[in-house]
């Protein structure tokens, strides 16, 4: 039926495939015949597509002023641990006006212009999360 050559570790082998009958085939190997179960089609698998990953690019930071207000929000969660202003003080730009405890550290927040406290939406103790409003300046 066919004949084909292979080269195994410096061995030459002859094969003759002389009958093929489903999963059964007669084969001679170097003048001596076999039987021979074929298995199924071992297949191999295609190499995965290494494809880079890019993140986003990051949104623009919200405008910090509504409507005449400058909102000051609690730049990651923590405790609120002193109050440097009260409603009504006018302040200037790199004025502290909150310390706020966070993993263990103490963070001054700072006036980002200048301005006048409208209100005080926490009091020394409060719990905040990142993004709420701690005051509102006008």
């Amino acid at each position: 039926m066919k004949r084909y050559t292979f080269t195994i570790s410096g061995n030459t082998y002859t094969v003759d495939i002389k009958s093929l009958e489903e999963n059964l085939a007669e084969i001679e190997v170097n003048g001596t015949l076999y039987e021979v179960e074929l298995g199924k089609e071992i297949q191999t698998p295609k190499t995965p597509k290494l494809v880079r990953y890019t993140p986003p690019k990051p949104k623009a930071p919200e405008p910090l002023t509504t409507t005449g207000l400058s909102l000051i929000k609690a730049p990651l969660p923590g405790t609120i641990i002193a109050v440097n202003v009260k409603p009504g003080s006018a302040v200037k730009p790199d004025q502290p006006l909150l310390v706020l405890e966070a993993m263990k550290m103490e963070n001054n927040i700072y006036a980002e212009k200048s301005g006048i406290v409208k209100t005080i939406n926490v009091t020394t103790g409060t719990n905040v999360m990142q993004g709420d409003i701690l005051i509102e300046m006008e």
